[in-house]
């Protein structure tokens, strides 16, 4: 059978191409070798701006319990910022097995085929065009799909990106290791932050009642840390505040999970008969947890670009050239702020900024800053001399105003 697109990879940022040119009447086959509902490594975290995608597409409501975090609490360098996000907004922090099959179902019910346990073999190729797959589901025999497009859906060691040669840019070494389990009993009212030198670490409510409690820290600790993994894993909490006795007071429900494979690199979004969406295009360390949020970004702007170039509005390859520019622009300020996270280092003028910060007690430039964060403005529009500058003006400002207020009249 020969469709419009076919996707590799079904998870995230395939479900949700998936699902958007479904809505737009393509004929589309996605295709995954994991059976729905599963669990994959995660940074869960669905930052504001992609929870409002969520919201847009009608598939908010599918997260089961996992509840919205409105607020946040920072320490950092000394300081300890909480506050909440610009415009209202929210972290949603699903489980996988939720979050996945949620757009799985969404994209079959708007008309995609998806095959689950289905494992591609390799892709078909015509005069130097990929024009479908051929793969099979367990105990079957090997058949073929074929396609206008193939996406490659299918995450940071993407068999799509590999067959067809897509070579990475802006690429750095990983410089992390990450580990992560849930927790029974131990509440949370905010989302928590924490940075330390060599250490960042953070705690956010998702489904069942769970608390995901994430760490990561310099790629050179693994060794030490793998020699008592679980033991580690508690020490570094230990250096979080309260976090480590609060966890030690709860249950932990599932086992500890722990990745040293955390690449950066980004790979050409498009080539003949071929595209690229979600980590299979654009894998950066999960500390500052922008994957799913990056994800539905992605995948909502290639399949614009793909609903365009085959509905003849647009040439395909402009489209999709276009779709690769807005995406590398996009995503360049959050990358390099993350590949700085990733030194679990902060110099001098970081630290007096986030102490000038939290000086001011100005709920405002908090939300700023969690903005910042979270992706719902650029990065660098906050982190830059120009704010250092106000912030230190405005403690000017606060300090005189304390002096003169604390003056004896007369």
């Amino acid at each position: 059978m020969t469709y419009d697109v076919i996707v590799v990879g079904a998870r995230v940022a395939g479900a949700a191409t998936a699902l958007l040119l479904a809505r737009q009447g393509l004929r589309v086959l996605a295709v995954d070798r994991a059976a729905f509902p599963s669990d994959t490594p995660s940074s869960h975290q669905v930052q504001p701006p992609g929870v409002e995608r969520l919201a847009r597409w009608g598939l908010l409501d599918r997260l089961g319990d996992a509840p919205p975090t409105r607020r946040v609490r920072f320490e950092s360098s000394g300081a300890v910022l909480d506050g909440t996000f610009p415009a209202g907004g929210a972290i949603h922090s699903p489980r996988r097995t939720v979050l996945d099959h949620a757009l799985v179902e969404a994209a079959r019910a708007a008309g995609a085929e998806v095959r689950e346990r289905w494992r591609v073999a390799e892709l078909v190729w015509e005069d130097g065009r990929v024009v479908g797959v051929r793969g099979s589901s367990p105990g079957g025999q090997d058949t073929a799909a074929h396609a206008r497009l193939v996406v490659g859906a299918d995450g940071k060691r993407s068999f799509v990106a590999q067959a067809v040669r897509a070579r990475a840019y802006r690429h750095r070494a990983p410089r992390s290791f990450a580990s992560y389990t849930y927790w029974a009993g131990v509440p949370m009212t905010t989302g928590e932050l924490h940075q330390r030198e060599g250490l960042a670490a953070a705690a956010f409510p998702t489904n069942d009642g769970l608390t995901m409690v994430y760490m990561s820290a310099p790629l050179a600790a693994f060794e030490s840390f793998r020699a008592d993994p679980e033991g580690a894993y508690l020490a570094a909490l230990d250096r979080c505040g309260d976090l480590g006795a609060r966890v030690r007071a709860g249950t932990r429900a599932e086992r500890l999970r722990t990745t040293p494979d955390l690449p950066n690199h980004v790979r050409p979004a498009h080539g003949p008969g071929w595209c690229l969406v979600g980590d299979a295009g654009v894998t950066m360390d999960p500390v500052s947890a922008q994957g799913i949020a990056n994800a539905l970004r992605d995948a909502e702007g290639l399949a614009g670009a793909i609903t365009a170039g085959l509905g003849g509005t647009s040439p395909l390859r402009a489209a999709l050239a276009a779709h690769q520019r807005d995406r590398d622009r996009a995503l360049r300020p959050m990358y390099d702020f993350t590949l700085r996270l990733a030194t679990y280092h902060s110099g001098p003028a970081e630290r007096l900024f986030l102490r000038t910060l939290a000086e001011l007690r100005r709920p405002a430039e908090v939300e700023r800053l969690f903005g910042a964060f979270a992706g719902m403005s650029p990065v660098d529009e906050f982190f830059n001399a120009r704010t250092a500058l106000r912030l230190a003006a405005a403690r000017l400002t606060d300090n005189a105003a304390r002096r003169w207020s604390s003056t004896p009249a007369g």
